[in-house]
Parts: C-alpha cells; sequence; structure tokens
C-alpha cells in the first residue's frame, strides 16, 4: 500500500471509530473481547506501583482495569477524541500509535488490545512502542489471529443508523510478529490463543452454527514481549 493510500486508509478508519464511539462502552461488550481480554490478562506483567501505558485505549476498558491493579500512573493514548470521552481512570492523551509523544523510557508496561492491525508496518509500530519502554519493561498485546483474517473474518459495528461497517485491518502472521519483535530489540517471551469452541465458548445469538463451523480456529492471538 502506497503512503497516499495508507493515509486514505487511516483516516476512514479514525472516522469509523469516531462513530464507533458513540455505541462503545469502556468494558468488553461481546464474548470475543471478553475471551480476549481474558487472554491479554494472563500474560499481564506486574503493574502495581509502575507506569502504564494503555496504547490505542479506545474508550479505555484497560486503563481502569491497570488503575484498578494499582498502577503507579496510566496513560491512556488514542487518536479518537469521541472514543477518550469515555476514559477514566487514566490520563487521556489524543495522537498516533505510530508516533508516540512520549520521552524514550517512560513506561515500565505498555497494553494495547486489538489494535495493532490497524499498523501496516507492524515492524515501524513495534520500534516506536521499544522506545518508549522503560530496562526490563514488558508490552502486552492482542491481534486479531491472522487465520480468522484469511478466513473473511472481519472487525464489524452497526451505527446509530443502523447501517454496519467493517473496520480496516492488516493482518499479520505471527513470524511476522516475530521478526518485529526482534528487529524492536525485543523478546516474544509468551503467546496465547483464543480458539473457537474452547477458550471463546460463550453462547451468543447463533453461537451453535458458529462453534459448530468454526470450531478450533484461532480468533485472537495475544502476545507478550520483553526488553
Amino acid at each position: 500500500m502506497s503512503a497516499p493510500e495508507e493515509r486514505v486508509t487511516e483516516q476512514a478508519t479514525l472516522q469509523l471509530y469516531e462513530r464507533w464511539a458513540e455505541s462503545y462502552p469502556p468494558v468488553p461488550h461481546n464474548p470475543l473481547m471478553r475471551a480476549e481480554q481474558e487472554a491479554v490478562r494472563r500474560l499481564w506483567p506486574a503493574v502495581r506501583g509502575r507506569h502504564v501505558l494503555d496504547l490505542a485505549c479506545g474508550s479505555g476498558r484497560y486503563a481502569r482495569l491497570l488503575a484498578a491493579a494499582g498502577a503507579a500512573s496510566v496513560l491512556a493514548l488514542d487518536r479518537s477524541r469521541n472514543m477518550l470521552r469515555q476514559v477514566e481512570g487514566a490520563t487521556a492523551v489524543q495522537g498516533s500509535m505510530m508516533s508516540l509523544p512520549f520521552a524514550g523510557g517512560s513506561f515500565d508496561a505498555v497494553i494495547c488490545g486489538l489494535a495493532v492491525g490497524h499498523a501496516q508496518d507492524l515492524t515501524a509500530w513495534m520500534r516506536e512502542v521499544a522506545r518508549v519502554l522503560a530496562p526490563r519493561g514488558a508490552l502486552v498485546y492482542s491481534d486479531f489471529h491472522p487465520q480468522a483474517a484469511a478466513a473473511g473474518h472481519a472487525r464489524r459495528f452497526r451505527d446509530a443508523a443502523g447501517d454496519t461497517h467493517a473496520v480496516p485491518h492488516h493482518r499479520h502472521d505471527i513470524a511476522e510478529h516475530r521478526r518485529a519483535a526482534a528487529a524492536a530489540g525485543l523478546t516474544v517471551e509468551a503467546m496465547e490463543e483464543v480458539r473457537v469452541g474452547l477458550e471463546l465458548r460463550e453462547d451468543f445469538a447463533g453461537s451453535a452454527d458458529f462453534y459448530r463451523r468454526w470450531h478450533g480456529m484461532p480468533v485472537v492471538l495475544a502476545i507478550r514481549a520483553v526488553n
């Protein structure tokens, strides 16, 4: 994708999130997000007394959990002004996850939920995160699993007018995640997969057919990387 096309995609994504913010609560609001949050929490480093960034925070669901876990400070960054209005328990900062407005080594931990798929250049994203991590810091993040994306699954929402929108997503395979971490000077320490019918097993409308058709397919990838 060329630079002009990338900027158009980024702007379209931002506009979608500004619209989605009207109905996007600051808690995991569907079975997939609840399963994703459980996977991310299993990989969390100790955050009590530490300085933490909720990166591409959306409505701040992880910021609230980090504050409740006793973090010394929580900053929540997102490009969407409307999403940031819901953030509580943290200092909200509007900005791009590809160019962080923070000094190097500012955070002991960075948490990022289901946002890295909006980065076309995974290595550039990883290097920017590594830059703001303090020594012995940890990055814990999640992404829609490349296998699910390859099977045609997408992140969709319905706006207040009842129109359905699909959010643009760049597919990054597992080897790419490992390469990007290594290029940024980080080591992938652990991974979790959320699989249909296993880690994701909560009932919802149409879940019986969904679980039967896609049983075992990974839909979320969660990663912890350290420096």
